[in-house]
């Protein structure tokens, strides 16, 4: 059988990416990100139930820089699945559904999760 050079479509050199097609993209990929999480927050009760030596060393890794940056992914990725969650609860009800409005709400997404991230780690830090 003769093989066909026929390009992949949408052709990789000429599509542009839309932000509905990143939005979406990354709903998938927070998703991932709080699969992951949620066995972070499993490790972090083992070691409350462990006791207070094990859980000061959980503390340790949780104070330094990369265990406030996967915090803070993990908090952000909560955010941004939710408010995406909840605007494709709009679409399944049929609202919003335009371009424009699609654009909207994208973008009203993008600002919400980055506020509640950005409120959340605020509110963390004067609390404790």
């Amino acid at each position: 059988m003769a093989s066909v050079d026929s390009p992949i479509s949408p052709h990789a050199q000429i599509y542009k990416p839309q932000l509905t097609s990143i939005l979406s993209i990354t709903h998938r990929m927070t998703g991932i990100v709080l699969s992951l999480g949620s066995l972070l927050l499993c490790y972090w009760l083992l070691t409350i139930a462990s006791g207070e030596v094990v859980y000061t060393e959980f503390l340790i890794h949780s104070d330094a820089w990369y265990g406030q940056v996967i915090l803070m992914s993990f908090v952000f990725s909560y955010f941004y699945h939710f408010c995406n969650g909840i605007r494709h609860l709009f679409w399944d009800a049929g609202l919003g559904l335009e371009i424009e409005s699609a654009y909207k709400s994208g973008y009203a997404v993008i600002v919400a999760s980055i506020f509640l991230s950005a409120a959340t780690y605020y509110l963390a830090r004067v609390v404790t």
